[in-house]
């Protein structure tokens, strides 16, 4: 109570809300729910089919193909904490949700999102071992490593995820209860909190850009010695072996951060765009890997490719039937550069 005997609404804490995702297309929400349900269905089925492909086929059990299942199981759980929320926001516009859930969803947002950063670095050091040091690969790139590496991932994802959502469960929700976006963000969370937020503001961001830009700094200096190594192999199919692997994860790598970063400076700088207009942003940095990943993998890394077709098919194809007498003259270079 303040001094005239009213309620301060800095006393009031909401514990429930709705989710409002597309404001302005309330009339046409329900028949968005057939596309984005095809949408989840797709994102299910193709990350599963490469999954599938990579643990079916012993010749694919080599760290590069485990990284690249890996990264996709991790693009079904991301669209999984996202998507049946928001299927479910265009059946009810007011789409309820407990503040548990929210924080529970925005924690598996941002612990698979930052799961996916981490292992394309690791998918950087695989390909710079392969290419760099090809005759000392198999003993450098050991299930050992591998190990590190995914302790390294686990912990770093959550020593990101964890502090936005404690500093998220000690915020203040006094402005109203409902968040104007289909999914529990960060940043739609503080909008209709109330109180100083500049800590856990500037901590958002120092988040944001201090993980990006580490890990932009990795990969590009990663990638750079890789391509510089692989222009220099004197054999013709390893040199354009290597290009093309480093090409597909260089694609996944630009999908993923730069749709991030566009995200992030919208949301903080372009104060005029409609909130239709963030929200759909956010969709596609959400669920634009998952769309895009298994794609690339599945159609640009050749062994995965083959396996693929051979299992839809019931039979080898012509190019790689015609390729088996060829592979027996390839180099030990060629013959340590999956992809």
């Amino acid at each position: 109570m303040d001094e005239d005997g009213n309620t301060s609404i800095f006393n009031i804490s909401y514990t429930n809300f709705f989710l409002v995702g597309f404001p302005r297309l309330q009339e046409w929400r329900p028949l968005l729910v057939l596309p984005f349900t095809f949408l989840y269905v797709t994102i299910i089925s193709t990350n599963a089919l490469v999954i599938h492909t990579v643990v079916a086929q012993r010749n694919l059990h080599q760290p590069m193909y485990v990284l690249i299942a890996l990264l996709l199981a991790i693009n079904i759980c991301a669209a999984t904490a996202v998507m049946p929320k928001m299927l479910e926001g265009f059946v009810h516009y007011a789409n309820p949700i407990s503040l548990r859930g929210c924080l529970s969803q925005m924690f598996f947002i941002y612990f698979t999102l930052l799961l996916d950063y981490n292992l394309l670095l690791a998918m950087a050091l695989d390909r710079y071992m392969a290419i760099c040091y090809p005759l000392r690969y198999i003993d450098l790139m050991t299930s050992h490593l591998l190990g590190v590496l995914a302790i390294f991932a686990l912990t770093r994802s959550l020593g990101v995820a964890v502090p936005l959502v404690v500093l998220t469960a000690r915020a203040q929700f006094c402005r109203t209860a409902v968040i104007q976006h289909f999914t529990c963000e960060y940043i739609a969370l503080l909008r209709i909190a109330c109180g100083d937020l500049t800590f856990n503001n500037r901590l958002g961001l120092a988040m944001r850009l201090v993980t990006v830009i580490f890990d932009l700094v990795l990969l590009g200096t990663s990638y750079t010695r890789i391509i510089y190594v692989a222009l220099r192999i004197s054999s013709r199919g390893a040199r354009a072996k290597a290009l093309h692997t480093c090409g597909s994860h260089l694609l996944v790598i630009l999908t993923i951060y730069l749709s991030g970063l566009s995200t992030s400076i919208v949301f903080r700088v372009a104060k005029t765009v409609s909130q239709d207009v963030q929200n759909l942003l956010s969709a596609v940095y959400l669920l634009l890997p998952g769309v895009l990943n298994p794609l690339i993998y599945g159609m640009r890394t050749k062994e995965i490719r083959q396996h693929i077709e051979k299992m839809l098919c019931g039979k080898e194809s012509p190019q790689e039937a015609g390729e088996k007498p060829k592979r027996l003259q390839n180099t030990r270079v060629e013959r340590e550069l999956p992809g």
